[in-house]
Parts: structure tokens; sequence; C-alpha cells
């Protein structure tokens, strides 16, 4: 990575309308473009697998996917099917062959009709199992076998899941699917949770789907739990994720100040700039030496070195420590006390006061990280009142924490060396210019 051209990664707009495989295939494309800018230990996979230290951690990112960007059910769901695949694989054999995998089917080709064929003995054209016909929900395949008979394997809703299940029932017929699901299935009462979650029409973390994908996602569950009949809003998920979701968490990562503090730190640089210009032009139209014109490269050099650090979303200051300012949702923690401070381990007797405010806070949370639940709103949360009635000046200097990734370190070194870089030349050049004019000699 250049130091005087490294760029953060690049914001990533969300796609508007349902998500769809085409846009996915563009958010994948947009991800090779990245690779430069996101190092190996800030991948997704290392995110994902929570093998990043704060601020890059699984929490972390369900954090930003919550209260920045508004879509945490795609993780939420993400996570939930990787475990489900998992427990599913890790089932009895015999549990297993009661949902077989849900086969998709080749595309099939441009059907013609043969003239000179009878109508009665014309072949219908091959079915994609995703490609279902939703005026006539009948099954594009059978469960197992052409022998199986699906009727043995129908039963009534457990009264433990009833509402799930009736949850799951109702987005069926909503979507025009008729036919009883196999209650017989292992994970059946799960997937009823899950559906009446996530793929339901308005359910409290309704996937951004399609009308047409979400009828053929319900249409698969109905006839197998098998996690294959997940891919399809599989693929679209974790394309989100890696293409759009995971780019933008890094960049506001690499982020140490809240925006109070970058917005008042640009302006800061932005009027020293203004006062170099200012001390300039006085210093032309004098008639003191032009050597006193040395004082502009100062101004200049400060004011560019903080506006440009800022305009990445740097404070310089509290780079300095290698702090970044405490989020919102962070500053306020009823659960947090002085004599949670006292039982601080071993690992944590080199960070400060602030640093195991933070970890105890974190070790409080996770309600986002629980698969069913209630939506990922959050204002009701306390933090929200308390920091809407907090005064600008103690947003701006606000408490700060050590970033503990190595990896979010050493960006932020680079983007600070760069602004260091570009602020000294810039101002060398304006300060030459300033100096080699002649004097107006007013005053």
């Amino acid at each position: 990575m250049s130091i005087l051209f490294y760029k953060r990664p690049d914001y990533v707009a969300k796609v508007p309308g349902p998500m769809s495989l085409t846009q996915c295939q563009i958010y994948v494309e947009r991800t090779q473009k990245h690779r430069r800018a996101i190092p190996p230990e800030l991948s997704f996979e290392n995110v994902i697998q929570d093998r990043a230290l704060p601020p890059c951690a699984l929490q972390d990112f369900m954090d930003y996917l919550v209260y920045v960007s508004h879509d945490a059910e795609n993780l939420q769901f993400w996570l939930w099917l990787q475990d489900y695949t998992r427990r599913f694989y890790a089932a009895p054999r015999s549990e297993q062959v009661l949902s077989p995998p849900w086969y998709q089917v080749e595309a099939p080709q441009t059907y013609v009709p043969d003239p000179n064929q009878p109508v009665a003995e014309r072949k219908k054209p091959t079915v994609n199992a995703y490609e279902i016909d939703f005026d006539n929900p009948e099954p594009a395949m059978s469960p197992g076998s052409p022998q199986f008979d699906k009727q043995s394997f129908l039963s009534g809703s457990t009264g433990t899941k009833l509402s799930a299940a009736d949850s799951a029932q109702d987005a069926n017929a909503q979507m025009g699917l008729k036919w009883q699901s196999f209650t017989i299935q292992p994970f059946r009462s799960e997937i009823n949770r899950v559906i009446s979650h996530y793929l339901a029409p308005n359910s409290p973390r309704e996937l951004n789907l399609s009308h047409r994908n979400r009828a053929a996602v319900l249409h698969a569950l109905q006839h197998t739990t098998h996690p294959s009949a997940l891919s399809l809003v599989k693929d679209m998920v974790e394309a989100t994720l890696r293409g759009q979701s995971h780019p933008n968490f890094i960049r506001w990562s690499i982020c140490n100040g809240n925006k109070p503090r970058v917005l008042f730190v640009r302006n800061s640089g932005i009027a020293h700039v203004v006062m170099a210009v200012i001390l300039a032009i006085v210093l032309c139209l004098s008639h003191v030496s032009r050597w006193w014109r040395l004082f502009v490269f100062p101004l200049c050099f400060i004011g560019f070195d903080i506006g440009v650090a800022a305009y990445k979303g740097l404070c310089v200051i509290i780079h300095t420590n290698h702090h970044r300012a405490l989020r919102p949702w962070e500053q306020f923690d009823d659960g947090a006390s002085v004599s949670s401070f006292d039982r601080a381990g071993e690992d944590e007797a080199n960070l400060s006061t602030d640093d195991v405010f933070s970890m105890n806070s974190r070790s409080k949370k996770g309600i986002s990280m629980d698969t069913f639940g209630t939506s990922n709103s959050y204002s009701h949360e306390l933090w929200v009142e308390k920091y809407q009635v907090k005064p600008l000046i103690h947003k701006i200097f606000t408490k700060s924490i050590w970033v503990q990734d190595e990896t979010i370190r050493l960006l932020q070194d680079r983007i600070v060396m760069q602004s260091h870089i570009w602020a000294f030349l810039i101002s060398f050049v304006i300060t030459a210019l300033v100096i080699g004019l002649p004097k107006a000699n007013l005053f």
C-alpha cells in the first residue's frame, strides 16, 4: 500500500429494492476492488469468526449493522444458518434422511412444442427448483424418490411451537403455497421460528427479499429442512455481507472519532488555513521583512494536517495514543460500576479505566447476537435519550479507549502519516509562493 495514495475502502451504497441474484453479483464484483484496501487480517472470514480485536470484532460488526447500517438481520440470519448447517450434518443419519437435499435443477431450454405432436402427448419442460409455478403450488420435486409417500409425513402442528408454526403456515398462505409442511422432519420447529422471524412478510427481522424469491424459499422449506433449501437466501445474504456491509464496516472502523469530534476537527483545520491566508495577505501588504512570512507555514501545516486526517475520519490528537472515541451506545451502561473494575483480571491490568469499562460493557451486551428476538430497533434503549440531551461539548470531547486491533492501528498510522506528508508538501509550496511575492509597503 502506498503511503501517499492509500485510500480506505470506498463506501458501497445499498442497491434500492429487494435483494436479487443480479444485484448480489454486483456486490461480489465490487468486493474485488476492496482487496488492496482491506488487509487479510481484517477479512470477512476473520471478522465473522471473531478473530479480529475491537473495534473490528464480531460484536462491533453487529453493532455497526444495528446502529449505523440498519440491516443486522442479514448477519443474524447468516450466523444462524452457519450454526444450523453444522448441527444438521451432526444429527443422526436416520434423521437426516427425513430431510433430503433440495436440488436446484439446471435451467431448462426454451420449450418449443412439436406442432405435429398431439396436445395430450406433449411433454412439459423441466422446472427449476426455484422457478416454481405460484398459481399451482404443488411440489416441483418430491422429498425423496418418486415413490415417496408424502402423506405419511403429514401431521398437525406441535403445541410447544404453535405460534411459530402458525406464523410459518400463514406466510406460506400469503405466498400462495397451501401445501402443508412435513412436521416429522428434524428441526422443523426451528425452521418455523426462522420463517416467522426472517422470511414471513412483516416479520420482526424480515429479510429484504422479493416476492418471487420469498415464495421460492418457503416452497422449498415446505418439503425439507435441509440447509440446501435456504441456499438461495444464503447466497444473497452472504454476497451482501461480503460486498457491501463488510467493506463499509472496515471503512467505519478505521475512523477514531465520532461525528461531532470529526466535524469539530475539520472546521478547526479550515480555520487554521483561513488564518494562514489572512496572515499571508497582511504580511504581503506591510513593509516588514518577507521572512516574517515563514509564520504562514505552521498555520498551513496544522490546518492541512488535521483537515486531511479529519476528512478520512481521524482525529490526530487522540491518535497520538492510538485511542478512539466511544460510540454513543458505548457511553452509557447502567450495569457498569466502579466495583466491576476491581474484579478485572490480569489480562486487564495494563488497560485504563475506560478500557475496562468498554470490556465490561461489551460482555453485558449481545442481545443483537440472538437468533430469535424482537426487531433490531434501538429507539427504546436507554442510551438514545441520554445521548440526545448530552451537551455538544461533551459529545466532542467524549471518553476515548485504546484501539486493540493492531491492523487498525497500522492503517490509522498510515493515514496520519499520509496527512503529515501532504500537509508538509502543500504548506511548503504555499509558503514559498508567499515569500516570493513582492512587498506592497502599504503600512
